[in-house]
């Protein structure tokens, strides 16, 4: 599909699945090697990671455990200043290899939020593995160690992202039309 409408808002075709796919593969590629013999602990931030989270993790093939977290921070299209955890951390981070998994980092509000929370559990080192993310909305000093794609800050939905909890299931990823 070309153009999509979801409630109110038109979307247009913005970057297809195997492009998708193919920029996930060598995330993978990087990850398998760079943490090799490290043990890590999967923390994949939910709702919109899981598509990501689960085609990342089938191609991850080192010893690895894999845990989530549910935050929020976004409300309709726009981000909110306020991070609400909705599910926490059950698995102790002490001393391990951290890997946060994120759908889309923006502004790095959410992700910011969740270091800080994860550092005063004293874990070895943590890193970043996110789908997207977008340069030019950053407020933070975000440095993700695994980028699968940079992109403008439009809005998007599909492949786990949504809009007002729909267009997750998309496969695709659409931008919303001006």
């Amino acid at each position: 599909m070309k153009n999509i409408k979801i409630k109110d808002k038109e979307f247009e075709l913005f970057i297809e699945a195997e492009k998708i796919e193919n920029s996930i593969d060598r995330v993978a590629d990087r990850i398998n090697v760079d943490l090799k013999d490290k043990n890590p602990l999967f923390i994949v931030v939910l709702n919109g990671a899981f598509m990501f989270a689960a085609d990342l993790l089938k191609k991850i093939v080192i010893p690895c455990e894999i845990t989530f977290v549910r935050l929020a921070s976004y409300q309709g299209t726009e981000s909110m200043e306020s991070v609400q955890e909705i599910l926490g951390l059950t698995e102790s981070v002490e001393n391990r290899t951290v890997v946060i998994v994120e759908d889309i980092i923006d502004t790095g509000n959410t992700l910011t939020t969740l270091i800080e929370e994860l550092k005063k559990q004293h874990p070895r080192e943590i890193k970043i593995a996110t789908l997207f993310l977008k340069p030019g909305a950053l407020k933070y000093n975000l440095h993700p160690d695994y980028v699968a794609m940079e992109l403008p800050s439009d809005f998007i939905v599909g492949y786990g992202l949504d809009y007002d909890g729909y267009g997750r299931n998309l496969t695709d990823i659409y931008k919303l039309k001006n």
